[in-house]
């Protein structure tokens, strides 16, 4: 390795180290594939009451990074000539719908992996582990609003892909865990990904924590429920999630030269198909970022307790792999991406920044905002916009206690029509405003999700 990427990976250490204190993240472990060599480090323990050390070989959960592996399933199936990204979804599962029936009639697989089906996404609901559980949770889906016209917007929908999932699974005639082995993780020599826990309770492995009131503590339970294992189940090593990105920084072939997707496929994947915000989109399940004419391809992933990230830069043949065992590790995630980004292609990715904007200006913006499980709340306080956020259902299921309201957050403008959030565990987060057809504002895009302005 040379002096310079021996350099770079030292200032990519020192952030993730100094990040941990910062954000008080127990546990870290992170990747880098550059130039076909692979750095690797793990940092803290995987469990504050139990601790080992984390190593390159402990196992993470990387939560919705699975979304692209599902897709990566769907590709394969769309080449064998299995489905069609444009047919309805009904076309495999006849009895599909959602509470709207248009769209239960008219959604495509395109909709579910662009996140432009525009029904209620976050439905958490434990199934048990049997392998009757997706089949059970698509058919709990006939309760799912639409909150949005059908193709119109993206807004991040879980139980999308988690639908795609059934379809891979119910065309392959196998449940999606046996699917996924057989489509993904077998050819790309995936042998340390897992979606069982019996599988993952053999290896070194962390649990996630919250922020307690002495510091960080376990949180619980561990597993998600099995019906959501095709929008966020995989648990992996460092090493098999860049294993997984070298093959997406390629054109299609394993690394014994196996061809497994065409090369067309493999760019459709990586290209916008819809747009997020100016020069941000969402490809087949990849979200798109371009700064400076670089495009980062990225996804991460949240589960109970543990965060990660996953950013691929194919101009530079550049991959990221950040994962992290607790709540805060996603600002960690943030910063060590944003460290080895600068370091290796020379990207410096701009934080936005809060604009001058009059009371008037901002007060067009007041007002209630809701979607499933999360209202927020806009209002005017001393000529200042102000924020509050409350919980209406709980995670990882419906009937989980919904968490306690954070505290109020002030909120600015950045852009013409994007907000800002100015401070709080949020602090830095844009707000997407997304006007209707008679150009009034219509919703607030808040983490990639959608919510409906009720008055």
């Amino acid at each position: 390795m040379s002096n310079k990427h021996e350099t770079a990976w030292e200032q990519v250490v020192a952030c993730t180290e100094a990040a941990m204190k910062a954000h008080h993240v127990p546990g870290a472990v992170v990747g880098i594939l550059h130039g076909g060599e692979t750095r690797t480090a793990g940092f803290g323990v995987t469990n504050v009451d139990h601790p080992l050390p984390v190593t390159p070989d402990t196992l993470f959960q990387i939560g919705s990074i699975t979304k692209t592996y599902t897709a990566t399933a769907v590709m394969r199936l769309v080449e064998q000539g299995m489905l069609s990204l444009d047919e309805p979804v009904r076309t495999y599962v006849p009895d599909f719908r959602v509470a709207d029936e248009d769209t239960s009639a008219k959604v495509t697989l395109r909709h579910l992996l662009t996140h432009t089906a525009g029904w209620s996404g976050d439905l958490f609901t434990d199934m048990s582990f049997g392998d009757d559980a997706l089949a059970r949770y698509v058919a709990a889906m006939a309760e799912l609003q639409q909150e949005t016209p059908l193709g119109a917007f993206v807004s991040y929908n879980n139980s999308a892909v988690t639908l795609a999932g059934y379809v891979v699974a119910t065309v392959t005639g196998k449940t999606y865990e046996a699917a996924m082995q057989e489509l993904v993780l077998d050819p790309l020599g995936l042998k340390r990904s897992f979606f069982n826990p019996i599988d993952v309770m053999v290896h070194r492995f962390v649990v996630g924590h919250s922020h307690g009131p002495k510091g960080p503590q376990v949180a619980k339970p561990w597993p998600i429920p099995r019906a959501e294992n095709p929008c966020g189940g995989l648990v992996c090593d460092i090493g098999d999630l860049l294993r997984y990105a070298r093959f997406h920084l390629g054109d299609g072939t394993t690394e014994d030269g196996t061809r497994l997707l065409s090369a067309e496929t493999m760019s459709q994947m990586q290209t916008a198909q819809a747009t997020i915000w100016k020069d941000e989109a969402i490809g087949l399940s990849w979200f798109l970022n371009v700064t400076d004419g670089v495009c980062r391809v990225s996804h991460g992933g949240s589960t109970i307790g543990q965060q990660a990230e996953l950013t691929l830069v194919p101009q530079h043949g550049l991959a990221i792999g950040v994962m992290t065992n607790a709540d805060e590790g996603l600002a960690l995630n943030r910063e060590v991406t944003h460290c080895a980004l600068r370091e290796y292609a020379g990207v410096n990715v701009r934080e936005p920044e809060a604009i001058e904007a009059s009371p008037e200006a901002l007060a067009a913006y007041a007002g209630l905002y809701t979607r499933y499980m999360v209202d927020l709340e806009l209002g005017m306080l001393a000529g200042q916009l102000v924020g509050q956020v409350r919980y209406t259902a709980g995670f990882p299921t419906k009937d989980s206690p919904p968490p306690p309201c954070p505290p109020p957050m002030s909120i600015g403008l950045c852009e013409p029509d994007r907000l800002l959030i100015l401070n709080g565990a949020l602090k830095g987060l844009p707000i997407d405003v997304v006007r209707d057809a008679d150009g009034a504002v219509g919703w607030l895009r808040v983490g990639y999700r959608l919510q409906k302005r009720v008055r």
